[in-house]
């Protein structure tokens, strides 16, 4: 996704209702056609089901796509919906996929990013960084008051920018079976302050002087020294980690903390704030190998009780983290946004920290920062313990480990007129390929902006290709040239899902919508999704996502299943930087053992291309990727049967028949 440049404008030239304008113009999200999704749903299970579990769903789905039928029943109702909302799966998808989810949004849902590691080592250096960095902050909060924000363009289309104004001055609030969320930034008397955490102690910090202009980086480090200062005892009680435990739990916590009226005014105080800035104590040092693991660990979950976690409050949308010891990042909670937007707003911070401070600070005193008081019951203090408990459990749990691939980046598939994010979807499935034996259902995001209020659907990754070519890497039946081939092919057909749910045509959500649609309904759940199959294709043991950054950071989150792993990427045009996530509790899971598997695979990948000379086949494949997002077979006519018997896979008589034309 890139920025349009004829539409950066300066901060200072507000234009009002230009967001709502751009929205207005965006296109609404399709409802798929039924047949096209039952079709496709079928391909994408051959790869991940025994046969007899395909031949029974085939029956099923012959039974739910009869004319007349339930599956017709349950199209019109969506269809229906599509014409009288917004978009037919925003809130529906809000509410199933985050905030009716009960599981502790540490680790399991909130992802968190490790930017590169700043050159301090003490408080003083940390503290200016941070007062850069929320000066940062300010400057892209003024871009989205003013609504000067660059629309981003994918493949020339204009994408939505909803959840960039939703980023900022919000917050989850816990509820007994379903979570909201409230923004601040919307109404008339907007949040002028943030919250600093030190020590487990909260602080409110106005960041805008009495004329509306945002503090200086100067002013922000006088008053963040004052905050340390008056935050040195490190006995206090870590009424943040209550935000780490199980959703219920957390509900029942928090009405019994509110209860009290200076808790509640403190509480409202962080939801209302712009962002959260945690001031972190050090970790431990560790070797150089392991230290960027230790800090996706603490972008994740703080450590443990023992360590940062109770320096958080994970309701809050956005905390930037920054460690004395020069580590740093962010957490977010997921609900609100994807990671693209997330990532566009740390490149500006990080780019805009590396600017010289030009303006002097005026003399004015600022008034002093205040502190966030909490008066704790025994009731409190033992839903602090259980929350501890719990989440040093999860944090044990947890096996992470970050990996700078460095024999090659992005550049490489380019070179060789492949996408980067095919070729690494296509490492990772040889990787657990080679590990288990098999294929695994697989979860990429897919960014649905194009339309109004996007979110995302999903790139099944594991697909008939993909997994012909995996089962050939190894084979010595298969010439070079062939694997080649069926490399190529897999990388072609990746590219050819993702357009497709760009597009608002995957299978994912349409299903989610027609299941959701029956419940609505009040009728009976169809049983297409009590299947076995549907089981297994919604059981996501790779989870996966590329979050491209101009920073040289990578973006980490939990995996999805206990017996799965959680794969984030950011492809630099030299290197790649994975973050590889797992639980230690699942004996079947290792990320040490994955990355390594996983270097092989991106490794003997490279190999291979570069042993086999491009083949005609693959030659007419590299213009199909050149020609546009969309890849078309056109061009092939003059040969009317060797479109069908390259997508069936059959390249060595596909080559044949060019060899001939």
């Amino acid at each position: 996704m890139r920025p349009c440049g004829l539409l950066k404008q300066t901060a200072l030239n507000k234009i009002p209702g230009r967001f709502q304008l751009h929205q207005e113009a965006l296109p609404y999200l399709p409802v798929p056609p039924l047949q096209q999704t039952l079709d496709r749903y079928l391909l994408a299970l051959q790869p991940i089901v025994s046969p007899e579990e395909l031949s029974h769903t085939q029956e099923l789905v012959a039974e739910f796509r009869k004319p007349g039928g339930v599956g017709e029943r349950l199209q019109k109702g969506l269809e229906r919906r599509a014409k009288k909302t917004e978009n037919w799966l925003s809130d529906w998808w809000l509410k199933t996929a985050y905030l009716e989810y009960r599981l502790p949004v540490v680790v399991h849902s909130s992802p968190g990013v490790v930017l590169p590691k700043q050159d301090f080592l003490d408080r003083q250096g940390q503290l200016r960084f941070a007062a850069k960095l929320i000066e940062g902050i300010l400057d892209f909060k003024t871009m989205i008051d003013n609504e000067t924000l660059p629309v981003e363009y994918m493949g020339g289309k204009p994408l939505c920018m909803n959840q960039y104004y939703q980023i900022l001055s919000s917050c989850r609030i816990p509820g007994p079976k379903r979570d909201s969320i409230v923004n601040y930034a919307k109404g008339k008397k907007q949040s002028r302050h943030i919250t600093v955490v030190h020590n487990f102690q909260f602080f409110e910090l106005d960041v805008y002087n009495s004329d509306g202009s945002p503090l200086t980086a100067d002013q922000l480090f006088i008053q963040l020294e004052k905050i340390w200062n008056t935050s040195l005892q490190t006995n206090k009680e870590p009424i943040g980690i209550l935000t780490t435990n199980h959703r219920n739990s957390w509900a029942k916590a928090y009405n019994n903390l509110l209860k009290d009226k200076t808790n509640k005014e403190s509480v409202r105080v962080i939801e209302k704030s712009i962002c959260t800035v945690c001031l972190d104590a050090p970790m431990p040092r560790v070797s150089d190998d392991i230290y960027k693991s230790r800090v996706a660990a603490q972008m994740l979950h703080g450590g443990g009780s023992r360590f940062n976690s109770g320096n958080r409050w994970f309701d809050k949308t956005l905390q930037f983290i920054i460690a004395e010891d020069g580590s740093c990042g962010l957490v977010y909670e997921h609900a609100p946004s994807e990671g693209p937007p997330i990532v566009a707003l740390l490149d500006h911070i990080v780019q805009f920290t590396k600017k010289p401070e030009v303006s002097k600070s005026p003399t004015v005193p600022l008034p002093m920062p205040k502190k966030l008081r909490f008066n704790i019951t025994p009731e409190i203090k033992n839903d602090i313990e259980n929350a501890k408990q719990n989440l040093n459990i999860l944090v044990e749990d947890l096996d992470i480990k970050v990996m700078v691939f460095h024999q090659f980046g992005k550049g490489f598939p380019k070179s060789e007129k492949i996408s980067p994010d095919a070729f690494i979807q296509l490492a990772l499935q040889l990787a657990y390929y080679r590990m288990y034996g098999h294929a695994c259902a697989t979860y990429e995001s897919a960014s649905l902006r194009m339309f109004r209020l996007g979110r995302t659907d999903t790139i099944r990754s594991a697909s008939v290709a993909s997994l012909k070519f995996v089962q050939s890497m190894d084979s010595p039946d298969k010439s070079d040239q062939e694997k080649a081939d069926l490399l190529r092919r897999a990388t072609q057909a990746h590219r050819e899902y993702t357009d497709m749910a760009i597009r608002g045509n995957a299978i994912d959500r349409h299903l989610l919508g027609l299941k959701l649609q029956a419940i609505e309904d009040l009728v009976s759940i169809p049983d297409l999704f009590m299947d076995t199959a549907y089981a297994v294709a919604m059981h996501f043991k790779l989870s996966t996502s590329q979050v491209p950054a101009k920073t040289d950071c990578v973006m980490c989150f939990g995996p999805v299943v206990p017996d799965g792993y959680g794969v984030c990427y950011n492809p630099m045009e030299e290197h790649i930087n994975f973050a590889i996530s797992a639980f230690n509790s699942c004996a079947d899971t290792n990320t040490a053992r994955m990355a390594h598997y996983l270097e092989k695979a991106l490794l003997d990948m490279r190999i291979l291309l570069q042993a086999a000379p491009k083949s005609k086949l693959s030659l007419l494949l590299s213009v199909s990727v050149k020609r546009a997002l969309v890849p078309t077979f056109h061009h092939w006519s003059f040969v009317p049967s060797l479109r069908c018997l390259f997508l069936q896979g059959n390249t060595e008589e596909a080559n044949k028949q060019l060899g001939t034309n």
